[in-house]
């Protein structure tokens, strides 16, 4: 079948949602050199809503509308950050996961003014972050420093950063190379400092399930490591159920001899308590990863402590 000559890509509207599609547009051009994309762009709830999360639906506030042109037939591809997409709940039914992008750095960063990294900040330093997974873990190792309610893109932050309504900010590096900011970042946290969000640094390309002619044609930008290692993220999250105020974090790594590990945490908001779990497959189904990785840390008591946080 050959690619359609058109596919409309829909997106958040935010700057980093749309470099974003640039990437997907630039490796779908070298797939496809005939086939012509357009943008459609749409403003989402999570983007339009800059107070708690779960207040307006939790993650799924930054892909509800997305979901709706692409199921309207407004758009043929969606473009997601892993990271924002509900695994507690399925895709909207009549979409697929067509293929998932090259893993991009997984790990958070540091932007202080002064350059200084996060071992360096003084007691009281107010970090600007609104993630429960990052509190909880800076509450753990650093619980001499403050966290500050922080929500808007990323290019926002950064200037209510530049304005001193905080000291220093936490955000994805991957985010931050996606729209050429690097130059900010003060230090790069390893992830056993800073362990991850599920899906983190990936780009999801979701499509309705009847399109078979988008579907083939995305195909090919399928990074297969990558598919691997976020079947199994998403397995683990879908099986301990977690919500937007769960404070679990994890990453997976296809290992260059066909391994595959996932390494998992479960947090208290306060950081006070942290279940841990690490496993390794060989030719296992990244799914059943997923689940085992899962079913041990239920057994230290996962659901008890996802199950008392509010949302």
């Amino acid at each position: 079948m050959s690619a359609p000559e058109l596919i409309r890509i829909v997106s958040r509207d935010s700057p980093m949602a749309l470099a974003q599609v640039e990437r997907v547009r630039a490796e779908l051009a070298a797939l496809h050199p005939a086939t012509v994309t357009e943008v459609v762009p749409v403003r989402t709830t999570g983007d339009k809503w800059l107070g708690d999360l779960s207040k307006v639906e939790g993650k799924g506030a930054f892909t509800k509308e997305v979901d709706a042109a692409l199921l309207a037939g407004d758009a043929d591809l969606a473009v997601h950050c892993v990271k924002d997409i509900p695994a507690d709940r399925p895709l909207p039914a009549g979409t697929t996961f067509a293929a998932f992008l090259e893993r991009d750095d997984i790990r958070d960063a540091l932007i202080h003014p002064g350059g200084l990294t996060l071992d360096q900040l003084p007691d009281g330093t107010r970090i600007g972050t609104s993630s429960v997974r990052r509190v909880a873990q800076l509450a753990a190792s650093h619980p001499h420093l403050e966290c500050v309610p922080f929500r808007g893109n990323a290019n926002r932050r950064l200037a209510k950063l530049a304005e001193g309504e905080v000291d220093a900010l936490l955000l994805a590096a991957a985010g931050l190379h996606r729209i050429g900011r690097p130059e900010v970042i003060s230090d790069l946290l390893d992830t056993e400092t800073m362990c991850p969000p599920i899906g983190a640094g990936v780009l999801a390309l979701q499509c309705r399930d009847g399109d078979t002619a988008t579907i083939e044609a995305v195909t090919g930008l399928n990074h297969p490591g990558t598919y691997r290692e976020i079947t199994a993220e998403r397995m683990f999250l879908h099986v301990l159920q977690g919500h937007c105020n769960s404070p679990i974090a994890g990453y997976a790594t296809a290992h260059r001899n066909g391994d595959l590990s996932l390494r998992a945490c479960v947090f208290t908001p306060d950081g006070k308590t942290v279940l841990n779990a690490h496993e390794w497959a060989g030719p296992l189904d990244p799914a059943t990863l997923g689940t085992s990785v899962a079913v041990a840390l239920l057994r230290q008591g996962a659901r008890e402590l996802i199950d008392g946080i509010a949302h």
